[in-house]
C-alpha cells in the first residue's frame, strides 16, 4: 500500500441531485483515493474541514468501464466513493454552502 497523506485521500466532492439532498442529513459525498480505508477518510475530513466530527463513513468501490476505440478494448480507471456522515453537533462543510 502506498504512503497516502491526508491531503491525498479526498480527490473531489460529488455534486449530484441525490448528494445535494443528503446534505440536509449532514451526509457528504466525495471521490477518494482507491487505496484509502475508512479511518483514513475520517481523519482526512476532520483535518481538512475545521470543526467537523465524523460519525461514520460508507465506501463504495467501482470498477472501470470497458471502452473501445476501433478494435482495441480497454478499461477506464477504478474509482472509490465515500459518503461521510457528520455528527449532529458538528460544523457543516463550507465547500457545499453556496450550492
Amino acid at each position: 500500500m502506498a504512503d497516502i497523506k491526508y491531503y491525498d485521500v479526498i480527490k473531489k466532492p460529488v455534486i449530484t441531485e441525490k448528494s445535494m439532498n443528503e446534505m440536509a442529513l449532514k451526509k457528504y459525498t466525495f471521490l477518494v483515493h482507491p487505496e484509502a480505508n475508512k479511518s483514513m477518510i475520517k481523519e482526512a475530513v476532520e483535518k481538512m474541514f475545521a470543526g467537523t466530527k465524523v460519525a461514520r463513513v460508507n465506501t463504495m468501490n467501482y470498477d472501470g468501464k470497458e471502452k473501445r476505440r476501433g478494435m482495441v478494448y480497454g478499461r477506464t480507471a477504478k474509482t472509490k466513493k465515500a459518503i461521510v456522515q457528520l455528527t449532529a453537533d458538528s460544523a457543516d462543510i463550507e465547500l457545499f454552502e453556496g450550492l
